[in-house]
């Protein structure tokens, strides 16, 4: 099992505390087995815990269907006088969980942890009753410094482990195939057709699969690019496939819903605030994209844009496009607790004009927060007035910063 020490770090934070803990993340990015790690050191430090885990995907747990079903099958696994340790897992089959969730962090008898493959598990249903009384984590497929590490058992280098993460992707269990490309392309059709069908099409009752697949297709063949529901639509119909606004919109939220894509929405650098049109969409994962649309990999540009969008979402970051009036992009925008960062991200700033042409959105900031740009050119970090120029190795191997 590949270690998620970001995720067990988490995990150790809120152990023992009145809150439920609730991990989101795409399915089989490796919640259950980051779990599973975290229940193994549980069992060192508190030996004579109790410990009920349910896993709503395996079929002794079916008949579990209703809150009330759920509620008591786990009040009945409850030992008096231990501590009680209640991981859920898949959460979202159960109809109206977050009724028994609610119940029993109302005992107050148990240490909850929930897992899903949907972020309505936050937005609608457990943050309704559960305000206040949760925290999220939400987990990714593997960060590169984490299949990085993965990839090192067999004797992988730097350079040659990033070619693997952009062409094969980040999934836990992809890595077990890695360099046999059919093997990695047949795991990555059956998970991508099980997310669709299971987290996507059964749970929004999407009567047009097809549909979804084509609009899947646009918004991964279209990453970085300001994208709105007008724009699909027009693709669509220019496909030879008319569709009305409200059905794209209906499908694209199901499939964020379901963690297949991400949304950044453009952010005024002026006002400071969200604009309500146009955002830009991402992958989840760079191996599923390259399946999904076929072909070679050749877009690295907007593929290392990509990844570092998910990166920063990984290290806790609110993430948007930055837009000014006068047309200038910064390509994110990082919002923090202490203020903000300007990140820009180019392929290679080799050449001259494109080099100014980066730096230039950063440098019309008149501000004092962090500006970077993250480039794939093999060169030391070099600072531009206050402006770090990185390469991405160092980016996502966490190098000279925090």
């Amino acid at each position: 099992m590949i270690k998620r020490d970001e995720t067990l770090g988490k995990l150790r934070k809120f152990a023992d505390k009145r809150l439920v803990k609730v991990v989101t993340g795409i399915r089989r990015c490796g919640k259950s087995t980051a779990l599973a790690m975290f229940r193994e050191e549980l069992k060192g430090k508190v030996p004579n815990a109790n410990f009920v885990v349910l896993d709503f995907e395996r079929a002794e747990n079916r008949g579990i269907r209703t809150a009330e079903a759920l509620y008591q099958r786990v009040a009945g696994a409850l030992a008096d006088g231990r501590g009680n340790y209640v991981f859920l897992d898949e959460i979202q089959h159960v109809e109206k969980f977050e009724e028994a969730v609610d119940a029993l962090y109302a005992r107050g008898d148990c240490d909850l942890y929930v897992t899903g493959s949907n972020s309505r598990l936050l937005s609608s249903e457990i943050a309704t009753l559960l305000s206040g009384r949760h925290v999220e984590i939400h987990m990714q497929p593997l960060s590169f410094a984490e299949f990085l590490s993965a990839r090192r058992n067999k004797a992988a280098d730097v350079a040659g482990a990033w070619r693997d993460y952009v062409r094969f992707g980040s999934f836990p269990y992809a890595t077990e195939f890695i360099p046999d490309a059919e093997a990695v392309d047949i795991y990555l059709e059956g998970l991508y057709n099980t997310i669709v069908m299971k987290d996507v099409v059964q749970r929004r009752k999407i009567s047009d699969p097809a549909l979804l697949d084509r609009i899947v297709r646009y918004l991964f063949d279209n990453i970085g690019n300001v994208t709105t529901v007008k724009a699909v639509c027009d693709a669509l119909s220019a496909g030879g496939r008319k569709v009305a606004p409200q059905t794209v919109d209906h499908y694209v939220e199901g499939l964020r819903e379901a963690f297949i894509v991400r949304r950044a929405d453009r952010y005024d650098l002026r006002g400071r605030e969200l604009l309500k049109t146009g955002a830009k969409y991402y992958a989840s994962d760079m191996g599923l994209r390259r399946h999904v649309l076929g072909g070679a990999v050749r877009d690295y540009g907007r593929i290392l844009e990509n990844l570092v969008y998910l990166e920063l979402l990984r290290r806790g970051r609110e993430v948007h496009v930055g837009t000014s009036q006068g047309g200038g992009e910064i390509d994110f925008v990082a919002v923090m607790p202490g203020g903000l960062e300007y990140w820009q991200v180019a392929a290679t700033v080799r050449d001259a004009a494109t080099l100014a042409r980066e730096l230039r959105p950063l440098r019309e900031r008149r501000d004092n927060y962090p500006k970077w740009l993250v480039t794939l050119d093999d060169d030391p970090p070099i600072d531009h007035d206050g402006i770090r120029q990185i390469p991405a190795f160092d980016f996502f191997l966490g190098n000279g910063r925090k």
